[in-house]
């Protein structure tokens, strides 16, 4: 019998036993979802844990794109469910149903056998499914586990949930032999259901130095805070000389040796920051043992950024506290947060999963659902972007998050050793993108002599020419336009001037474009809208006005936004005069003569360009009015004031600014730009790069 809320598409995330990676599976497809519905959200049926908050609810609901409370998405304790496992029941259909109504699609995470595991849990988790209406995703662990004995234990599950009444959609085997995964999933092909299987991945069960220094109730003796977020790959005990333990480090080891064997301090220390030798996770001094004075001056003086903790307990207490702690994919995981997401996109089909569970396309485009399609694009059609501030700690971040997602390949600028010797100590793998030299690399002559050829006309010299190409945005503007890149990101460490200038040298604009301008592309709850100029151009003439709306035209379809253009001024229609409305009046005018095909009105006052309400009275026969995607501001002091004002009050993600009008992509970053706004604005430079080379094609 179908729910009530039988037009919410839900999936009950289920295994049969502790340790299958539930979470990675939940992560992947609740990001899956996220592209596909408006309001998506998590349900935890029963609690793991009363004594500490849930970290699996805490990090989904991170990902969510539904209005959800902590305590709304819990259903009961374990306690409630040995009491009395029917009324339990009862009270985890009434809770989903409270959450179901606010949601297009609800992911259920099953119980984690953090009691004594009972044969009969899988079963209850079926139950469940089968009251919440929910088809089943199917969770099993394949470490330790042959291909044959991995579809007996889902043959296993198989027969429990059909003795339910339990609906199964699908199998993931997780956490296999990579070497195998191919097998698994031949093996479970006689289960008649989409199965796909999934590496053990180390990372994603490795503590951070963070959890380390919890774990041994130490201290943070010395070393970059910030590097306690990276994982410990390894554990070592640095019980021999110096040199041995030297031939034995590896990427992402703790080396754990007592206070006084200065050493091997020392030598940890400089093995971490030198040429040759793998990047270390840490140091562990355990002993509740100082370094001698003379020595911890000497490592105060190297300033190592390497974290070194102190413990009071004993080695083998210190190691055993060590191997024993366990980390977990949890909010602030950003990087095991990415593998996770990589994973399951580059090992299950998104679309099969989604069409069995018959998610109904809406009508609205959220912010997350326009963050995954911008991913997706980029993936499509993968494009190679350079990034010129390879000094900055976010470019580096967002660099790995990139490329573990395949969003894009990266050139990075900066001298090479110090670029990746900082990108392992953030814990971030470049091992997929190139890192160039601007001073001294195989294309600094080559460079040099295109700019001197191409400002000739300026008076340019060679000589001068390979001062100007040692710059990081004129060497990466260059880049770009011989096709060595097919776009550039910068200015998270730089202003816009010196981010676009080499490009109006350099690349110069798109034919029958004389106007480089920019939009941001703004999320709202339920729809995205283009604004622009907001970033560039301070006072625009009406020529360049008509110029910025046909290209945020282009640009905002490039997006998936059907344009229709305001050109926004104080006053509607007819009702007002003045130098500014006759510049916005004229404007409209050029568009039309240059664009026949694009609806544009103007000029008009904001309110009635967005509400219809309003549009009815104002501009009764307006194709645009009321239902404006384009927005075209008269000056930038106008435009940038109106994207932050909606962008702070409305609570919008903004997206850009997004150059355009130039030939080939070149975006600017705001110097405050996050992590995750960089990778937005790479994906996006990569969608215009996609156009570039169409638009060469045709």
């Amino acid at each position: 019998m179908a729910s009530a809320e039988s037009a919410v598409s839900s999936i009950y995330i289920a295994s049969p036993e502790g340790d299958t990676g539930k979470s990675t599976i939940a992560l992947g497809v609740l990001q899956m979802l996220s592209g596909s519905a408006a309001r998506v959200g998590v349900f935890r049926p029963i609690a793991r844990s009363t004594d500490e908050p849930d970290y699996i609810l805490e990090l989904l609901l991170d990902h969510t794109s539904a209005d959800l409370g902590y305590e709304q998405c819990l259903g009961v304790t374990y306690e409630q469910v040995h009491a009395d496992p029917e009324l339990a029941l009862s009270e985890i259909v009434s809770r989903y149903h409270d959450v179901a109504e606010q949601c297009d699609a609800v992911v259920i995470i099953g119980s984690d056998y953090t009691d004594v595991a009972s044969p009969s849990e899988l079963s209850y988790n079926a139950r469940i499914a089968v009251n919440l209406d929910a088809p089943v995703l199917l969770a099993l662990r394949g470490s330790g586990r042959t291909p044959d004995e991995v579809l007996q234990l889902a043959q296993i599950c198989a027969a429990e949930l059909r003795a339910q009444h339990a609906h199964l959609v699908g199998i993931v085997a997780n956490r296999c032999d990579p070497a195998r995964l191919a097998e698994v999933t031949t093996a479970l092909e006689p289960m008649a259901v989409p199965a796909w299987s999934l590496p053990e991945i180390p990372l994603l069960v490795a503590p951070t130095m963070g959890e380390l220094l919890t774990a041994v109730d130490g201290e943070l003796y010395s070393g970059d805070p910030e590097l306690l977020q990276r994982e410990a790959l390894r554990v070592m005990v640095g019980g021999m000389t110096a040199e041995h333990i030297l031939e034995r480090l590896s990427e992402g080891v703790v080396v754990i040796a007592p206070g006084d064997r200065s050493d091997v301090l020392l030598a940890m220390v400089n093995a971490h920051e030198a040429e040759g030798f793998p990047s270390l996770a840490g140091i562990i001094m355990n002993g509740g043992i100082a370094p001698h004075p003379a020595i911890a001056k000497l490592v105060a003086g190297l300033k190592p950024r390497l974290p070194i903790l102190t413990t009071d307990l004993g080695t083998f207490d210190t190691a055993s506290a060590a191997a024993q702690a366990r980390g977990r994919v949890g909010v602030g995981s950003q990087r095991k947060v990415d593998t996770a997401l990589s994973l399951m996109e580059q090992r299950v089909n998104a679309a099969d999963l989604l069409a069995r569970l018959e998610v109904a396309r809406p009508e609205v485009v959220t912010p997350q659902m326009f963050e995954y399609q911008l991913i997706e694009r980029a993936r499509a059609d993968r494009k190679h972007i350079v990034l010129p501030e390879g000094d900055d700690d976010r470019i580096l971040r967002a660099a790995g998050r990139l490329l573990q997602r395949k969003v894009a390949d990266l050139t990075i600028l900066g001298e090479e050793g110090p670029v990746r010797r900082r990108a392992a100590e953030l814990g971030v793998d470049l091992s997929a993108a190139t890192v160039l030299d601007p001073t001294n690399c195989e294309y600094t002559d080559e460079f040099a002599q295109e700019y001197a050829r191409l400002r000739a006309h300026k008076g340019m010299t060679l000589e001068r020419a390979r001062e100007v190409m040692a710059d990081i945005s004129y060497f990466g503007t260059m880049m770009v336009q011989l096709g060595i890149a097919d776009g550039m990101v910068s200015g998270a460490a730089h202003t816009t001037a010196h981010t676009i200038r080499p490009s109006f040298e350099i690349i110069k604009t798109a034919p029958g474009v004389s106007t480089v301008s920019s939009i941001f592309l703004m999320c709202l709850a339920d729809r995205v809208l283009a604004y622009g100029d907001c970033a560039v151009v301070p006072d625009p003439t009406s020529e360049q006005l008509a110029d910025i709306a046909i290209s945020s035209s282009q640009t905002a379809a490039q997006f998936g936004i059907d344009p229709l253009i305001a050109m926004l001024s104080y006053s509607t229609g007819d009702s007002g005069s003045g130098a500014e409305v006759d510049k916005v009046r004229e404007a409209t005018v050029l568009v039309r003569e240059r664009r026949p095909d694009l609806l544009v009105e103007g000029p008009i006052q904001y309110d009635a360009a967005i509400e219809p309400t309003v549009a009815s009275t104002k501009l009764p026969d307006s194709k645009v009015a009321g239902r404006a995607t384009v927005f075209v501001f008269p000056d930038l002091n106008t435009g940038n004031n109106t994207y932050k004002a909606v962008q702070r009050s409305a609570g919008a993600v903004a997206v850009g600014p997004v150059l355009q009008g130039l030939r080939k992509p070149v975006n600017d970053l705001s110097r405050g730009a996050l992590v995750q706004d960089i990778v937005n604005t790479v994906a996006i430079t990569a969608i215009q790069a996609q156009g570039v080379a169409e638009g060469s094609r045709q």
